[in-house]
């Protein structure tokens, strides 16, 4: 088999992804076992550059078992000679269970890695394309990994710190392991002196109230705004279509100072009806961007044998407009949703009575020196999962509606 630019490029690519898991993986076996060691990424990315490059000798399109077989042992195999036996600078001695089900986790990932990024290229000589879609190839995945670690990384060390004791937190910070063999009262202790000391439950009631009202009245008013400004004829129109966003100008800190000294005369700040005025006034208009939108690309002559037959034009826009809108609708609900349950900076400096403090406020109360950080991070934990499982569960209708009326014809 002829060997040439292919077989040099499956090599670079096991090479980077054994440097890159052994940094991920090295990280998450010290927060796992609490064992602290320095991660041999030489060793990992001599281990990947060698199986890649097996693979790209003995199979051209997709390994058989045989091969990944021998891949599997070979990356093992360098790994544990240039690492000496000691891949994450441990003695073997030392969590000897954990360090071999993370050798084992990163044996596996450097495979599969490169297994995906190299499929379908042969170890000859490759064209440009060839290379050119390689590369991008392994930076897709380098950036998924990269975003993927950030984003679930800090919420992994919040939900471990929120599960650990004030004593295993001071004796060592970095040791995220979870003895599942305590009691369930002890495990979550956090969590019930949460809801039962610190009054979290009257927070997520707040939280909600404020939320499902923002929703509300953020419809009601960018429903018809939307629907006016992509149907109807007025003098402005065009003027009023392209500047509905313009409120996003002015940074909230600017804002705040007004509504503080304004809300305080009318008797509307330390209530949660002045967060129910502020937060649609900083929704709607997002609202009525997306909507219009969506409305301009349904058929308006739909709309138009509505009147025909008889309706009003609140008739076309409650029959056939909103029924035709529902996936904006949920999107837009969605995306309003999450800015008023997530919002700081407003219920920080209308809020003073704990009576009426949201999720965010009331996770701001808990950074003190009198409430242990387990409690902090377990108020983290429960501002961040109902509104993670909504997104999740929503996210189709989210990515729908932003793209709604992003392309004509």
């Amino acid at each position: 088999m002829r060997i040439g630019s292919g077989a040099i490029a499956g090599v670079l690519t096991g090479a980077v992804w054994g440097a890159a898991w052994m940094i991920v993986i090295g990280v998450l076996f010290m927060f796992v076992s609490g064992a602290i060691g320095v991660p041999r990424v030489g060793a990992a990315a001599l281990a990947g550059a060698v199986g890649a490059g097996l693979m790209m000798v003995l199979g051209e399109d997709r390994p058989a078992l045989g091969v990944a077989i021998a891949g599997l042992t070979t990356i093992l195999i360098v790994l544990g000679a240039a690492s000496f036996g000691e891949p994450f600078g441990l003695a073997v001695s030392a969590a000897p269970v954990y360090q071999a089900l993370f050798a084992a986790l990163l044996i596996g990932l450097i495979w599969i890695s490169s297994h995906l990024c190299l499929k379908g290229f042969s170890a000859g000589p490759l064209p440009r394309y060839q290379l050119e879609s390689l590369f991008i190839r392994v930076m897709k995945g380098l950036g998924l990994l990269f975003f993927s670690v950030l984003v679930a990384l800090p919420f992994y060390v919040m939900v471990m710190t929120s599960l650990k004791s004030q004593q295993a937190l001071l004796a060592n910070p970095l040791d995220l392991s979870i003895d599942l063999s305590q009691a369930p009262a002890d495990l979550f202790r956090s969590y019930i002196e949460l809801f039962t000391t610190y009054g979290f439950g009257t927070f997520l009631v707040n939280s909600a109230i404020v939320s499902v009202a923002t929703v509300i009245l953020t419809l009601l008013f960018s429903v018809p705004g939307a629907y006016a400004v992509a149907r109807l004829k007025f003098p402005g129109q065009a003027f009023l279509s392209r500047s509905i966003l313009l409120i996003y100008m002015v940074p909230a800190i600017v804002l705040v100072i007004p509504l503080y000294s304004a809300f305080s005369q009318m008797g509307l700040r330390n209530t949660l009806t002045g967060l129910m005025i502020v937060y649609p006034a900083t929704t709607i208009p997002v609202a009525l961007y997306m909507l219009q939108g969506y409305f301009r690309g349904i058929p308006a002559e739909l709309e138009e044998a509505g009147l025909m037959d008889g309706l009003s034009r609140l008739g076309v826009i409650l029959k056939i407009t909103l029924p035709l809108s529902l996936p904006a609708l949920a999107s837009v609900s969605l995306y309003v949703f999450m800015i008023a349950w997530n919002e700081f900076l407003f219920a920080f400096m209308f809020l003073d009575n704990v009576d009426i403090f949201t999720l965010s406020r009331g996770v701001v109360s808990l950074n003190s020196s009198e409430v242990p950080r387990q409690h902090l991070m377990a108020g983290a934990v429960v501002a961040t999962i109902p509104v993670l499982i909504i997104f999740l569960w929503f996210e189709r209708f989210l990515v729908a509606g932003l793209t709604a009326g992003s392309v004509k014809g």
